[in-house]
């Protein structure tokens, strides 16, 4: 039997010094807009029970768990997501805090991946939720924390805004099953005008199929509610359209230009999200990086109703760009050396120490001569040796 001793699972990897230095980098830079922000870390288990992620609007697919039982026999699955653990822990622990609630995490969550094409299944993210509290201070509250977390790592970055009702209430008035629905949002979310025409051309003509061929299209600035304003007429569409509107004009105030769109093809899970929805892109990085939105019937399957809203952010994406990026420097390369000759061990950790105070990279050499401590220095770029005896 072949033993796996040298190399990880297909989707993970291992992350090392500079790797390292840029995650810690990243992820500490987002932390800081959250806790400015005023949300408090949580952790929830690495390892769930796989009723958590059961419940029907999960969104999340047998097939996309890893999955495993304890010695009572019980489903266990690794985390493959972090808004679920968090309605559970919220609708137990924190049932009786004073709403809303902010929370922010940091953890990794697993994903199995059927077919890899470079996909990774375990991923870092970093992320909030606002509980207990629904209406448009808390959705400007959770964008512009969106945007202030996406800036303070990347300048070149886009925002796109949707809202998941406009999609639902076309579609409303189709006569579809739930199955051919999701061919459909697949379809326009991923673009795939092909394949979009191809499920609508198979239904009878009307005013919702002629608007839905549209949304993939209906991507811009202000001018895009004028234009699906005109196409939703009539249709329940309209008051999402009217509140995405007001949105992006809330949002215009912070003077981001074109890094702010309006795309009515964003349509993200239908069975997750009930309100606005968003995703942020870094140039360099195909995926999006930041999806979120509203999500109000969620926390109603732990029996704890309330409004909810967050996002999620792929710290590993980021990490792996930062690195690319020749203009900042992750070395862990010390500026000084200092060894010790025989019997002055301490006396040199005490001459770090001063050149720490000093703000100077200093270490201590555990190289047993001075010869090889200087041969070190010289392979690792390390300017200065200072020797201590």
């Amino acid at each position: 039997m072949k033993k796996y001793l040298k190399i990880t699972p297909e989707g993970t990897k291992d992350f090392l010094f500079a790797e390292c230095s840029a995650m810690d980098d990243i992820c500490g830079k987002i932390e800081k807009v959250f806790v400015t922000r005023g949300f408090k870390r949580v952790i929830t288990p690495g390892i769930e029970f796989y009723d958590v992620f059961s419940v029907p609007c999960s969104g999340i697919s047998q097939e996309e768990m890893f999955k495993f039982s304890d010695n009572k026999g019980r489903l266990m699955v690794a985390r493959p997501d972090t808004t679920l653990p968090i309605a559970r822990m919220v609708s137990s622990r924190l049932k009786n805090s004073l709403l809303p609630v902010r929370l922010y995490y940091k953890q990794a969550v697993y994903r199995n991946q059927p077919t890899l094409t470079g996909r990774r299944t375990e991923l870092m993210q970093m992320g909030v939720e606002l509980l207990g509290v629904k209406g448009l201070r808390a959705d400007l509250e959770i964008l512009t924390t969106a945007i202030s977390a996406i800036s303070s790592v990347a300048d070149d970055f886009r925002i796109e805004l949707g809202h998941a009702e406009v999609f639902d209430a076309l579609s409303d008035g189709l006569e579809i099953d739930e199955e051919y629905k999701e061919k459909i949002r697949i379809s326009i979310e991923s673009k795939n005008y092909s394949a979009l025409n191809n499920l609508l051309d198979k239904l009878d003509p009307g005013k919702a199929v002629a608007a839905i061929r549209r949304l993939p299209s209906l991507f811009g600035g202000e001018e895009v509610i004028t234009e699906a304003a005109q196409i939703c007429e009539g249709t329940k569409a309209q008051a999402a359209l009217e509140y995405l509107h007001t949105l992006y004009q809330n949002l215009s105030a912070l003077g981001l230009g074109d890094k702010v769109i309006i795309d009515l093809g964003l349509v993200q899970r239908n069975d997750y999200y009930t309100g606005f929805v968003f995703a942020g892109y870094i140039n360099g990085i195909g995926d999006a990086v930041i999806t979120g939105g509203r999500y109000d019937e969620l926390l109603s399957e732990f029996g704890a109703s309330m409004g909810a809203a967050g996002f999620a952010i792929d710290t590993d994406a980021v990490t792996i760009l930062r690195l690319t990026d020749e203009s900042v420097s992750y070395s862990d390369n010390p500026d000084v050396l200092v060894f010790a000759e025989d019997g002055r061990e301490m006396e040199a950790i005490a001459k770090v120490a001063q050149l720490r105070q000093e703000g100077r990279k200093a270490q201590f050499s555990v190289l047993p001569t001075l010869a090889e401590t200087e041969a070190f220095a010289k392979s690792r770029g390390i300017a200065e040796v200072i020797k201590v005896g």
